[in-house]
Parts: structure tokens; C-alpha cells; sequence
């Protein structure tokens, strides 16, 4: 086609879950609380704004599970929380988090060494 410029993204095609990409400028450590009815409590994944630079911290984060455990998260486009049970440690969950809940027994984040990354 004339005036196109093609663009070569070999690499990403077939099954992408055979070549997962993660990309990332930034990380945030999440420290999950603790207690009695901390499973309704929810802390933001990302960091405050630091001198009005809001750049991406509209959005969610993705995280990494360093732990086996329960996560429960708040998504970018949902008002109700969600949990994602037994996610196995090593595993990078690729979905946008605004929040994640502490925990309280078994319903709340019981999984361990948590990142959130953007």
C-alpha cells in the first residue's frame, strides 16, 4: 500500500503464551497488612504522585506473585473485588490492579513477596 510503512513483529505471533513479554519502567514492593478485617482493607499498588507527575499511576499495575497464596485485588475497571485463588509462586499476573486487600484468615492476600510493576 503506498504512504504505509510495515513494521516487522516477528515474535509475536502464534501462542503467546509460549513467549510471554512483560515490559516495565517501574516497581512498587507491596506490603500487605494484617489482621482482623484487614481483608476489606485496600491499599493503592501504585505510589503517590511525586511533584505532579501522574504519568501512568492512572492506570493499574500488573503483579508478580513471589509467594503461592490468594491475591485479592481491586481490577482497573471494576468497583467490586475479585480473588484469585492458590496463584503459584513465580507467576507474573498480566491484568491492570488499582488496589489489593490484606489479609484476615483465608479470604483476603495471603500470598507472599508481592510486586506491582508498570
Amino acid at each position: 500500500m503506498a504512504g504505509s510503512i510495515e513494521i516487522d513483529i516477528a515474535g509475536l505471533e502464534g501462542n503467546m503464551a509460549a513467549e510471554p513479554r512483560r515490559f516495565a519502567h517501574s516497581a512498587n514492593v507491596i506490603t500487605i497488612a494484617s489482621g482482623t478485617g484487614k481483608d476489606d482493607a485496600a491499599q493503592d499498588v501504585l505510589p503517590a504522585p511525586v511533584n505532579n507527575e501522574v504519568a501512568v499511576l492512572q492506570r493499574g499495575a500488573c503483579l508478580y506473585i513471589g509467594g503461592t497464596g490468594n491475591v485479592k485485588v481491586l481490577l482497573e475497571g471494576d468497583t467490586t473485588p475479585v480473588k484469585f485463588a492458590s496463584v503459584p509462586a513465580g507467576t507474573f499476573m498480566p491484568v491492570l490492579v488499582k488496589k489489593i486487600y490484606g489479609k484476615d484468615g483465608t479470604d483476603g492476600t495471603t500470598a507472599t513477596e508481592i510486586l506491582a510493576y508498570y
